[in-house]
């Protein structure tokens, strides 16, 4: 901490009309620590970019070490960005709702203690000044730079790209030899890797632009695409190379309203609200016992499937930000009732496109209840690395015939189970399915044990 000296006068009138000029010292401090810039860190998953949803600081605000500075949103999973530093915040870079590029300074703060937080600091850093150009801080050199705002700097900045798009060195020169920026680029490969049939399909669909040319077209309102809906986006192109095959069924679940009809008020005093997802789901994490290798991701590379131990369920949910998978982990150690609490905590978080990442990943397989809309069929699309999916649709009151062939009323729904045919056959997907349908007719046997 410094301190400033101030020497001023004022200049008194008194009754009698005379003047008298009198002196004084004034002692203010002044905060002389080191300014840095509090970048946004890699995340995982692949993730280039985020939208700041909210700030929980403001400019004059003191931070310290894991004190939350914001919340930002991927096209993935909602993240709160924690202080990696004890100081002052002293300028936010981004409002609410701007988009923020990995690397990029969040805030700049003012240091307390500069000898115990310079070790965390690289010796030379940038600050962004308000007009988009860098300015040397105390201890800070040209090292690092921010990347500007704009659309232009963004695709200029190439070193910033090579570091966030995986890509291999033919790839990334086919790219530079046509002028593309990766960043434009769908990528298809596992973990989003950029393929060079993702580079060549980029090129034919400029090419097809190109020979439309500007010809004046009368088009309606658009909408831009949001951020789960950017991540569907890129996992639904990748799932187009997957060969599906389609099991459907049907499945009567009279005996299972019925139970869950017994139990759902008191279970609601509770504060827990009781569909028949969570039935669903524990039985299709009990029939896996039967087909353990439709609980696995596929490696393309090695041509196997790497069965995994957990059941990590994944649902299907909508959103306000659009689509989005989360998955309720260990359901093969979970009861009904924990299912059902899982499933609610999810549903809240979906509701403010909240998710946190380590509840959208590593799941083993999904399941979509289009049912919750109003549909009867569907075909679902396979998650890669995951070889299947199950969809199911709306409780029909259907006639059907019971043990002695009378005519009765019976609650159906139908179940379509998706397939990589790949790496699973029709009489594996047959057996999973049936003893799955088992299990929800029979809903005293799917309580046993957990």
């Amino acid at each position: 901490m410094a301190f400033t000296l101030r020497l001023g006068s004022i200049v008194r009138l008194s009754k009698n009309g005379c003047t008298s000029k009198h002196r004084f010292l004034s002692l203010s401090s002044l905060r002389s620590g080191t300014i840095v810039p509090f970048k946004l860190s890699d995340i995982g998953e692949g993730i280039r970019d985020v939208t700041v949803k909210e700030w929980f600081v403001k400019p004059g605000d003191k931070v310290s070490q894991f004190d939350n500075i914001c919340e930002v949103q991927s096209d993935k999973a909602s993240v709160t960005i924690t202080s990696r530093y004890d100081g002052l915040v002293k300028r936010l870079h981004y409002k609410v709702d701007d988009i923020v590029l990995v690397g990029e300074s969040l805030v700049d703060i003012e240091l307390d203690d500069e000898e115990k937080n310079v070790a965390d600091v690289p010796a030379k850093e940038k600050v962004q000044e308000k007009n988009g150009k860098p300015k040397e801080e105390a201890g800070s050199s040209g090292s690092e730079r921010n990347i500007e705002k704009d659309d232009e700097s963004r695709r200029g900045e190439q070193p910033i790209e090579e570091i966030q798009i995986m890509a291999t060195p033919a790839v990334r020169r086919l790219a530079t030899e046509n002028n593309i920026n990766l960043a434009d680029v769908i990528a298809t490969g596992k973990a989003g890797r950029v393929l060079k049939e993702d580079v060549l399909a980029h090129l034919e669909k400029l090419a097809a632009k190109k020979e439309i040319g500007d010809v004046p077209r009368s088009i309606g309102k658009t909408f831009p695409i949001k951020r789960y809906s950017k991540h569907m986006w890129k996992t639904m192109t990748q799932s187009l190379s997957i060969p599906h095959f389609v099991y459907s069924d049907e499945c009567n679940v009279t005996e299972l309203i019925r139970y869950r009809n017994q139990v759902r008020d008191s279970i609601k005093e509770q504060g827990i609200s009781l569909s028949l997802m969570p039935f669903i789901i524990k039985a299709a994490s009990k029939a896996l016992r039967v087909a353990p290798e439709l609980n696995g991701w596929l490696d393309e590379d090695k041509e196997c499937v790497q069965i995994c131990e957990r059941h990590n369920i994944g649902i299907a949910m909508d959103t306000p930000e659009g689509l989005v998978v989360p998955n309720i982990k260990d359901v093969q150690n979970l009861s009904i009732l924990c299912i059902a609490k899982e499933l609610n905590r999810l549903q809240e978080l979906g509701k403010k496109a909240s998710i946190p990442l380590a509840d959208l990943t590593d799941a083993t397989i999904s399941l979509s209840n289009i049912g919750v809309v109003g549909g009867t069929y569907t075909k679902p699309v396979i998650l890669s690395p995951q070889v299947i999916i199950g969809a199911f649709g709306k409780v029909q009151k259907l006639p059907r015939f019971d043990e002695k062939d009378n005519v009765i009323a019976a609650n159906i729904i139908s179940v379509s189970w998706a397939a990589d045919h790949r790496v699973v056959d029709g009489v594996t997907m047959a057996k999973y399915s049936n003893l799955w349908k088992y299990y929800i007719e029979h809903p005293v046997e799917l309580m046993l044990g957990v």
